[in-house]
């Protein structure tokens, strides 16, 4: 089964098995846990595991750059940062699996393009519901805004609870992951980094 990425870094997979044969799979994990897939709790555990699939790991089917190319003509004279914070994601691990439970603050310093809050929120989504490691997912936020928006600068700050750690391994619960990637004004003036970290610090 081959995984490629086109030039929108979306995911195209190549021969992607069928509902039934990925239902199969769940059936096999089951068993393999010591489970009978025949028991009544567990009959339709098969197809709510693969329809859960499809929410969790939707982000494969959207192309992250797309929902960055509407922007706004008609704002002007608005030369500072716009940061969207506290943006919730759920993400799964690459390594086991398991969900990545985090906020998002993400900043840029808009050029000629400004795009709608919104979208930034939606290419957390995008990049968070795929299998992910934090590093890749901090550095593929930044890299898709500052490549379709050109801004002066991009901030990216995630802060997550990773259950690969909480709940198994180490057995750490209370421990969190912060991730930082900064481009441009973001990483060449301090004075600018240090407001966009001041003001994700700060509680409504």
């Amino acid at each position: 089964m081959a995984l490629k990425m086109n030039k929108e870094d979306t995911v195209i997979q190549d021969n992607k098995p069928t509902r039934e044969e990925a239902m199969k799979a769940v059936e096999v994990l089951l068993r393999w846990a010591g489970e009978d897939p025949r028991r009544e709790g567990l009959l339709d555990t098969p197809k709510r595991v693969v329809k859960a699939y499809e929410e969790f790991f939707s982000g494969y089917t959207k192309d992250a750059a797309a929902e960055l190319s509407k922007t706004f003509e008609d704002i002007e004279g608005f030369d500072d940062m716009v940061l969207v914070k506290d943006i919730d994601f759920v993400s799964h691990c690459e390594h086991h699996l398991v969900p990545i439970l985090g906020k998002a603050h993400v900043a840029y310093w808009p050029d000629e393009k400004v795009v709608g809050i919104s979208k930034l929120a939606r290419i957390v989504d995008i990049y968070g519901r795929r299998l992910v490691s934090q590093e890749n997912m901090t550095r593929n936020i930044l890299q898709c805004i500052d490549n379709t928006l050109k801004p002066k600068g991009t901030a990216v700050f995630i802060d997550a609870n990773h259950q690969c750690m909480s709940t198994r391994g180490v057995n750490k619960g209370c421990s969190s992951t912060v991730t930082t990637m900064f481009s441009g004004v973001f990483k060449e003036d301090m004075h600018v980094q240090r407001r966009f970290l001041d003001m994700i610090s700060h509680k409504r």
